[in-house]
């Protein structure tokens, strides 16, 4: 939800990073691995307890997940690899998370388990449909709004990272708006589909 409809906002600092990486000859994809790797040390600063860092860190690669498209489409190099390359980068670094948690934290590994099916469920609708259907957005395939988009995700791994003690419910949250966005995707399939 905020993805699509507060992007206006943030945009231009996306465009600012485009054009700095740019500028720095980096190609896409090259950022797209930055943005992993950056990504991957969330789950390592998760599992250190340096809680406060591992927001940072996580926030920093989800803006540079936003800027390697903004490069992409910025210098008309759009790829259907550099689009593979993202999504499965942004898998990597949940299930990086979702790992770390049920490593640390025995007691909610179920609902861990739970939010992780949801997440798949909804990628596979999401992934589906982009495939399935001939509109194009501004990606390189059809996005499919949601709910619980890619900012909700980092808001709620957020809370999950900076309020352990409440893990379970934030996990359970994460977890229903998830499921509630895999049915607002395969509901609107169905009429795009058909």
């Amino acid at each position: 939800m905020l993805d699509t409809h507060a992007r206006k906002y943030i945009n231009p600092i996306i465009e600012l990073g485009a054009k700095l990486f740019l500028n720095l000859r980096l190609k896409p994809n090259q950022v797209t691995i930055i943005a992993l790797l950056v990504g991957i040390s969330t789950s390592l600063l998760l599992y250190f307890d340096m809680r406060i860092i591992a927001v940072v860190v996580l926030w920093l690669s989800g803006y540079l997940d936003a800027v390697d498209g903004a490069m992409a489409r910025g210098s008309n190099s759009t790829s259907s690899f550099g689009t593979l390359l993202d999504i499965v980068s942004d898998r990597i670094v949940e299930v990086g998370m979702i790992i770390v948690f049920g490593i640390k934290f025995i007691d909610v590994r179920f609902n861990l388990l739970v939010l992780a099916i949801s997440i798949l469920m909804s990628m596979t609708i999401f992934l589906t449909v982009g495939a399935c259907t001939e509109k194009k957005g501004m990606k390189s395939f059809y996005y499919q709004a949601g709910v619980a988009e890619r900012s909700e995700g980092f808001i709620l791994f957020s809370l999950m990272i900076l309020l352990p003690q409440y893990l379970g419910i934030i996990t359970n949250i994460f977890s229903i708006l998830v499921l509630f966005t895999a049915g607002q995707r395969f509901f609107e399939a169905k009429k795009i589909l058909d």
